[in-house]
């Protein structure tokens, strides 16, 4: 944090982590102690993004992901569906680290190169997956393959930040990588518009290390400290507006308010313990996920019909008689419409995960009459607060967000597992955009020391 008038004391146990050249809060504040210094193998990373598409967040998320490309082994940069995104908006951003790339290059000599960069990033797929929920390989999932299949004892981690077709295309044209991927799935909304390619890796690969943060990833900018300087808003006018070409693009997005919700994922790898879900980290702290909620309906649904929040509502209805030699239909449903495929008994079939705890109506377009028009609705509740006392034994290694109420950021569960941690992960992502500016200009080198956020 930079200091102002504030007249803070720096205690001993931040001189000392300003010695020891940690970033936020050591081990005496019960802070997440793994924090990917030299002393640990850096990770292999791989990021999916929809930047660029229906969710312009990703672009605030690129620039931080960049500021701390010298802390990993960056192997793959690949856009994922939806939208108008596409491998050209991570070209853009990399132009913009490229202006900064010299300054940066005073702090760390481990920042990859802006050709380094373009030479990982890959076009993944344009399209949902359809029903079966995956289609044909492209440039992104052939690039998890090959990653994932070179000499390195070290796992892949692959961080999902939209749609999650890519990962779910290698899986199914090379399912022996399985074992070398760590997987971190920014899901809820994008959960939402991936839904086949999500329950087919649930369904398929149920062996698969996946952490589906639902909620949780929420606690980057709802929850924890939003006064002065640590508001959404001001933060960015403090601390990233203006701070090299990468801070003054971030400030132009969102009307330069902190979103950057796909931050998490990695956050996650630079203070915590990424082996295990379950302790404290910036990118929150996880329970073993239980059976993942698929509901299944054989009629149109009424509101008395409910399906767990996050989970998976199917509707079947029989396409009945007479039916056009080539039945389609679409299940139109809040800001979504998703295609339906008819299987091999004559069943119209339709997907769709809630997002919010709420009544949800639907219609069917289509061209088979007995459908056409039809409306239904369901409601969304949310997991029962005890849910991860029951893990799933068929998922071992699926981890989501704590459902347990103290967790939660109004109805975000498990979003206050990240949230505590604001002021530290603020403090340190500050530290960074100061890194874009000449080595000679010190008109943002105030130091942010300060006491250590609360224990989790």
């Amino acid at each position: 944090m930079r200091q102002r008038s504030r007249g803070l004391n720096v205690k001993a146990g931040v001189l000392l982590a300003v010695l020891l050249g940690l970033s936020g809060c050591g081990r005496w504040c019960d802070a997440p102690e793994r924090d990917g210094t030299a002393t640990e193998p850096r990770h292999r990373v791989i990021v999916s993004t929809d930047i660029g598409g229906t969710d312009p967040d990703d672009f605030q998320s690129m620039v931080h992901l960049l500021l701390y490309a010298d802390r990993f082994d960056l192997e793959g940069l690949i856009s994922s569906p939806y939208g108008p995104g596409r491998k050209e908006h991570i070209l853009q951003v990399i132009d913009l680290y490229e202006r900064d790339y010299p300054h940066l290059g005073t702090h760390s000599d481990q920042y990859p190169t802006p050709a380094a960069l373009r030479a990982i990033t890959k076009q993944g797929a344009v399209d949902g997956a359809g029903w079966e929920g995956f289609g044909a390989p492209t440039e992104g999932s052939d690039w998890i393959v090959h990653c994932a299949r070179r000499e390195d004892p070290r796992p892949l981690w692959v961080l999902v930040w939209g749609g999650i077709e890519d990962l779910a295309q290698a899986l199914r044209d090379a399912p022996e990588v399985l074992p070398k991927l760590r997987i971190y799935f920014i899901g809820g909304p994008n959960k939402k518009w991936s839904v086949d390619a999500y329950q087919y890796l649930v369904t398929h690969h149920p062996q698969l290390w996946l952490i589906e943060a639902n909620a949780t990833y929420r606690g980057w900018f709802v929850g924890g400290n939003q006064t002065g300087e640590w508001g959404n808003k001001a933060f960015v006018a403090a601390h990233i507006a203006g701070h090299g070409a990468l801070g003054s693009f971030f400030a132009t997005h969102l009307g330069g308010t902190l979103k950057m919700g796909d931050s998490p994922s990695v956050a996650y790898l630079l203070h915590g313990t990424p082996a295990d879900p379950a302790q404290p980290s910036w990118g929150g702290r996880f329970v073993r996920a239980w059976e993942r909620p698929h509901r299944i309906f054989p009629r149109l649904t009424t509101a008395a019909d409910q399906i767990e929040q996050f989970g998976v509502f199917e509707l079947a209805l029989p396409l009945g008689a007479p039916a056009p030699t080539q039945p389609q239909a679409r299940l139109v449903i809040e800001n979504q419409e998703s295609t339906g495929a008819v299987d091999a008994n004559g069943v119209m079939r339709f997907r769709f995960a809630p997002k919010d705890a709420k009544t949800y109506t639907y219609t069917v377009r289509s061209n088979v009459p007995t459908l056409d028009g039809k409306t239904g609705a369901l409601t969304s509740v949310r997991p029962a607060p005890n849910a991860a006392e029951h893990p799933s034994p068929r998922l071992p290694h699926w981890w989501t967000d704590d459902p347990a109420p103290p967790f939660a950021e109004g109805p975000h569960i498990g979003a206050k597992t990240v949230s505590q941690w604001r002021e530290a992960f603020l403090r340190d992502f500050a530290a960074r955009l100061d890194h874009c500016q000449l080595p000679n200009d010190n008109s943002n080198t105030d130091r942010r020391q300060q006491d250590c956020p609360p224990a989790p």
